[in-house]
């Protein structure tokens, strides 16, 4: 598994665009553009192929920011890294750290999916909380390379320069301290979001067939933040008041970049493209 899925880690952080969904962005002001696209981290086959507009930015462009270095996180090195930072390694087992309520809620879950409780005994509550993720976004059929992924091979085969917003390391860090002091919070939020899944992923979907990023916010963001505040916080705020400026640099310079982020990153009133248009500049959708 890759970090790049990780992010992936329940419904409010997956769904981004359904087939012919336009959801990018141009952003200007009086001297430089660049392109905003949402992305998905995950695809089912039949999403592809995209909407016309991300070629359309991508052949606009003279340079793609991903998240992250998306070579990186598909190397085995990296991937061993992640294991040993996000799996316990001194025989702590889940069942020591998680309440008994938590736990007992986690084993019938696991139970309902035949999946052994042995399995997942040494990883910490992030990394299950995405391990469990990812294994019921699969089941639903999502199981093609996300976005990101397309246009990073994309990149890659035409020689198109690449940057990130994020290193590989400090999203491995930030996936490790996720729900902070209380192990419990990233496993009782999995536990909820899973449930709620399908019909979630179906109104994400039909918002973004219709263009309608009020109804993605109503969706994906107001319900998330008003249940999991801090993991809100965590996931989506910090993190987009720390891409600000270095969005901002990049309107400063004379390479066109196509920036592809979560496209929750780019939905209601903390999104970039908010600050971004509280900043004065120009957002127009293509």
């Amino acid at each position: 598994m890759t970090l790049l899925k990780a992010l992936s880690l329940s419904t409010s952080l997956l769904f981004t665009l359904g087939l012919q969904a336009a959801s990018v962005w141009k952003v200007s002001n009086e001297q430089h553009s660049l392109y905003i696209g949402g992305t998905i981290h995950f695809l089912t086959p039949s999403d592809y192929p995209l909407a016309k507009e991300y070629d359309l930015a991508f052949d606009g462009s003279d340079k793609i920011i991903f998240e992250t270095d998306m070579q990186t996180v598909r190397s085995p090195e990296f991937g061993q890294k992640m294991m040993n930072k996000l799996m316990y390694s001194d025989g702590t087992t889940i069942n020591k750290v998680l309440k008994p309520d938590t736990y007992k809620a986690l084993a019938i879950h696991l139970s309902s999916r035949n999946l052994p409780m042995q399995a997942f005994a040494s990883h910490k509550p992030s990394f299950l909380a995405i391990s469990l993720s990812v294994i019921e976004l699969q089941a639903m059929g999502y199981t093609s390379e996300g976005v990101d992924m397309f246009f990073a091979n994309k990149a890659k085969l035409e020689n198109k320069q690449q940057g990130w917003l994020e290193t590989p390391d400090q999203q491995l860090s930030f996936m490790a301290n996720l729900g902070g002091d209380d192990p419990n919070v990233m496993i009782e939020y999995t536990l909820k979001d899973i449930k709620k899944m399908p019909e979630m992923l179906g109104k994400l979907h039909k918002s973004w067939l219709s263009g309608d990023m009020q109804g993605m916010a109503d969706v994906g963001i107001t319900p998330f933040k008003a249940e999991y505040a801090d993991i809100y916080q965590d996931l989506l705020v910090t993190r987009n008041n720390n891409w600000i400026p270095q969005i901002v640099k990049m309107l400063q310079d004379q390479p066109i970049e196509f920036i592809l982020v979560g496209a929750l990153h780019l939905s209601g009133p903390d999104s970039v493209l908010a600050k971004l248009k509280e900043k004065g500049y120009k957002i127009e959708k293509l």
